[in-house]
């Protein structure tokens, strides 16, 4: 009883937040999508994310470790997305990144934080860098044939993460009232990312429900498979791996619903691919968590 009171605790707040932005175009009220995603993803995550690695605690040492764990995990996804992909004989350009590239940022980072706390966001924050580099680069590639490096040096999100691992590494710190700054703005971003992900979910048309339920299935136990062998192979703490693991299962990301609509590949298959895995973490995320909490 305790434990689920616990997880309940960790994910319900999660799930209210999106929750409200579900219900909120549901009642037909206006929510630009595209200006409060380039907020978030222009100001406050990259606030958010320098701010967590400036002041975590955690040895720089165990976040590269985390980092290689990553790459490693999301190598392992990518080998068994692809042979799930042609055994199922679907379109590669249109269900292999999705597959690949979970949900991170807007329910990894609130996850992570609410489950475990300051040092948990430090880890996930790594976590997802990983992601997007790998998406910006691979993920591109897989839809629409092409990458783009320079597109990767300057994305925010990234910068502010080599800025906050260079702070961290040397044990640097901004002044006081512009660390309160920066935190006042990185804190707009969780909410502001779970209300989001309500509003996208809301407003997507799906079909084709039965393969994206079987794969979201696949893709879940995948994930988690690939957290505890790269979480073991690199040797992580226990919260590190237990961050590892939320992260790599989070559900698709609404972003491959808009990378498959601008590159052409079939982008209500990938609606239906996120809305069914989406649904599928409220319950899925919570039973891993009261395995690792």
């Amino acid at each position: 009883m305790n434990l689920a009171l616990t997880v309940l605790e960790i994910t319900a707040p999660v799930f209210i937040l999106a929750s409200i932005g579900f219900g909120w175009v549901r009642l037909g009220f206006e929510y630009r999508v595209e200006f409060v995603t380039r907020l978030a993803m222009t100001l406050s995550v990259p606030c958010l994310i320098f701010t967590a690695l400036m002041r975590t605690e955690i040895n720089p040492e165990a976040l590269a470790a985390l980092s290689l764990a990553a790459f490693v995990g999301y190598g392992i996804i990518s080998a068994a997305s692809l042979l799930l992909v042609t055994v199922m004989r679907a379109d590669r350009q249109t269900y292999l990144a999705p597959l690949i590239f979970g949900n991170t940022g807007n329910l990894g980072l609130p996850l992570a934080l609410f489950a475990f706390g300051e040092t948990g966001l430090g880890y996930a924050v790594v976590v997802f860098a990983v992601m997007a580099i790998l998406s910006f680069t691979v993920g591109i590639w897989l839809v629409s044939g092409s990458g783009s490096l320079t597109k990767i040096i300057k994305e925010p999100i990234v910068a502010a993460t080599m800025l906050g691992a260079l702070f961290l590494w040397q044990g640097w710190h901004t002044p006081k009232f512009l660390t309160n700054s920066l935190e006042l703005i990185g804190q707009m971003a969780i909410p502001i990312m779970l209300i989001t992900l309500g509003v996208a979910v809301a407003r997507l048309e799906t079909r084709a429900i039965g393969k994206a339920a079987v794969m979201a299935v696949i893709k879940i136990a995948v994930c988690v498979g690939a957290g505890v062998i790269a979480g073991r192979w690199f040797e992580l703490e226990p919260v590190a791996m237990s961050v590892l693991i939320v992260q790599l299962a989070t559900p698709v990301a609404v972003t491959s619903y808009m990378l498959a609509e601008k590159y052409g590949a079939d982008s209500q298959a990938v609606a239906g691919l996120v809305v069914v895995s989406t649904v599928m973490s409220v319950v899925g995320l919570p039973l891993i968590l009261a395995f690792l909490v």
